[in-house]
């Protein structure tokens, strides 16, 4: 008996777990790392290095005569930057022309997709017949290719032949003029609102039915339980959407571009088709570089700015 007692100890520590190497516990710490490496990469071929470029062509005079040997172009320093931040001259009017129709553009935009998108959502949490139906016919125009949806939307939008006008009764220029504003915004919230819908529906996943049901004990309605309930839950998830649906529609070029071209109207140019023509009509990519480079920044402050609003908000309800 005593024999096995004092055997006990080293049989327990036998079986015990052997301590692990620091070459085990440091392989272990770099294997996320490591597999995370390759994306890094691409992530750094795909977007860092052109950007990079971007901006150290934004401060070369590179026209057409310098295409091939880049290195020849002369130092226009910060002389890119100064032209077109010169709004008393013809190209700092119309860059900042193109400026305002982008954030008109990019608020009814946004607005629009973010409510039709949380309409839908909330309309599409009770049960009902052909529900399922619905929320996938609602998520046709974001599966849709691009082009093909938009080229579509150029044929609806003819004059002569277009279904639009075959619908309203009459004549009307969609794609030149004012309406060419309306026809950019409808397709564009056409495209966008079911994204909205999809992440909206999504959160409202994550609210508790005791929520409501409480709420109905108490006397609130549908209207009052959607103020007090639904979307203040919704707080994280609309903050993400809109900088998301923000970001997406105010760098949109695709949109416009097939829908008009490369010559958009004055009163649909955004400021990506405006940066568009610099570069690849006129041939100065160094003023549209310098054109990029400012719409970045502008894009950076008002994403840090955001951020730092709604951080400040998350924290004070908590």
């Amino acid at each position: 008996m005593a024999t096995a007692v004092k055997h006990a100890p080293a049989a327990k520590a036998a079986g015990a777990p052997r301590p692990r190497s620091p070459w085990v516990k440091r392989r272990r710490l770099a294997l996320p790392y490591l597999l995370l490496l390759p994306a890094l990469l691409l992530e750094l071929l795909i977007h860092l290095i052109p950007m990079l470029v971007g901006i150290g062509m934004s401060f070369l005079k590179l026209t057409q005569f310098y295409i091939r040997n880049w290195s020849a172009a002369p130092n226009a320093k910060f002389d890119n930057y100064k032209f077109v931040l010169d709004f008393d001259a013809a190209a700092g009017k119309s860059l900042l022309h193109s400026f305002w129709v982008t954030c008109e553009y990019t608020v009814l935009s946004v607005g629009l997709s973010w409510l039709f998108g949380t309409a839908a959502a909330v309309l599409m949490q009770r049960r009902f017949r052909g529900r399922d139906m619905l929320r996938t016919l609602f998520l046709i125009p974001y599966a849709l290719p691009m082009y093909a949806a938009v080229i579509t939307w150029s044929f609806m939008f003819q004059r002569d032949t277009g279904m639009v006008n075959s619908i309203l009764g009459g004549q009307t220029f969609w794609l030149i003029g004012d309406n060419s504003f309306w026809a950019l915004l409808t397709v564009s919230v056409w495209r966008s609102w079911p994204f909205a819908f999809l992440i909206v529906m999504a959160g409202l996943q994550n609210i508790p039915g005791d929520l409501y049901e409480a709420a109905a004990i108490d006397g609130a309605g549908w209207w009052r339980q959607l103020r007090a309930i639904t979307q203040p839950m919704l707080r994280p998830v609309n903050q993400v959407l809109f900088l998301v649906l923000f970001l997406w529609t105010f760098n949109d070029f695709n949109t416009p571009y097939v829908l008009f071209g490369a010559s958009a109207p004055r009163e649909a140019s955004l400021i990506s088709i405006h940066i568009y023509q610099s570069s690849f009509v006129t041939w100065n990519f160094g003023l549209g570089s310098a054109m990029s480079v400012l719409l970045l920044l502008f894009l950076l402050l008002v994403t840090a700015v955001y951020l730092g609003i709604t951080s400040r908000r998350r924290k004070a309800h908590v």
